[in-house]
């Protein structure tokens, strides 16, 4: 038995935009009581995989609602933009989106962080850190019964884990530049941008073109309201699945190829200490309540996404910064 909700409806429901650089799949089905949940992958644009390639998730924790609502927002605008502007169409010749807005619908579904085995999925890639300073937020295996449980040593990585990386392999790893941008949020008064690592304190290899990138979003937006910086810097965490994906990339990478995975982090503490009876809520600990709060929400990060594009679309500008012998 199928059974939806508000923003799985909303993901699968892209396609009434009829446009024909759309594609919509369901990649895998979640089954939880009884109850199939697809995960829905979505390509917008040429055909050609090794285009520039935007990729944009959500979801991947079942409470954090607001990440895949930005998602969302975004998509259905640019697909809007498509039906009116025809020099805006013209770009997508040469250039990619793809998304996973709902990573975790079984979670979503539900109102649980993780997934319906009680895995939390972002510490669910088989990849240990090597800091001694970690602790049960960075991933334990003691069981479902705690938060942020990995998953049992002996298993393979969980259904969503598995879709997620494949498809991003897929869809981002021949591109020629490629940055995906994850959606998350209940950490912190501030919206943050994270980088790899999250496992450790390791510089990332591309250290030197996320820099460039920071550089133009300072000067084009030199009023933004992110904080940049490498995810350790906040906390660390075993099994993460940029990290590993990143890795994945790695060992497979043809010379002059760029991938970029970041974190969007959004600040939820601020809608708890404006609004304090959040708390009693474990939706309102990640997402707004207010309608005026999700209204801001819903349009601030629209220019971080369109600036993300712009950057894919226009490596030259950053990618080609010099890095070592990569």
């Amino acid at each position: 038995m199928t059974q939806y909700f508000k923003e799985l409806d909303s993901v699968i429901n892209l396609k009434s935009f009829n446009e024909p650089l759309l594609e919509t799949t369901y990649l895998d089905f979640v089954k939880s009581k009884g109850v199939e949940y697809p995960i829905v992958g979505l390509t917008l644009g040429c055909a050609d995989k090794t285009a520039p390639t935007l990729g944009i998730f959500a979801g991947v924790h079942g409470l954090e609602r607001i990440g895949t609502h930005v998602c969302l927002s975004f998509l259905q605008g640019v697909l809007t933009r498509l039906q009116w502007d025809k020099e805006f169409r013209k770009t997508f010749e040469n250039y990619r989106i793809i998304s996973i807005p709902l990573v975790n619908p079984g979670g979503m579904a539900n109102f649980s962080r993780c997934n319906p085995e009680g895995v939390d999925l972002m510490r669910n890639a088989p990849l240990d850190g090597n800091a001694a300073s970690y602790n049960i937020i960075s991933g334990h295996r003691l069981g479902a019964w705690l938060p942020w449980y990995r998953g049992p040593i002996d298993k393979d990585l969980q259904l969503e884990s598995r879709v997620l990386l494949e498809f991003v392999k897929s869809e981002m790893f021949q591109s020629s530049v490629s940055v995906a941008l994850d959606i998350h949020s209940g950490f912190g008064m501030k919206d943050r941008l994270w980088f790899p690592y999250a496992k450790d304190q390791s510089d990332f290899p591309f250290k030197k073109q996320v820099y460039a990138i920071k550089e133009l979003l300072d000067r084009t937006y030199p009023h933004h309201i992110y904080t940049i910086e490498p995810q350790h810097l906040s906390y660390l965490i075993n099994g993460d699945l940029w990290d590993y994906s990143f890795m994945q990339f790695m060992e497979n990478r043809k010379p002059g190829q760029i991938y970029i995975p970041w974190t969007l982090e959004i600040g939820s503490w601020i809608w708890i200490k404006k609004d304090p009876t959040q708390i009693f809520s474990a939706l309102g600990l990640f997402n707004p309540k207010k309608g005026h709060r999700y209204r801001r929400t819903m349009r601030r990060h629209l220019l971080l996404l369109d600036f993300l594009a712009q950057i894919v679309k226009n490596g030259e500008a950053w990618a080609t910064t010099n890095v070592g012998g990569l």
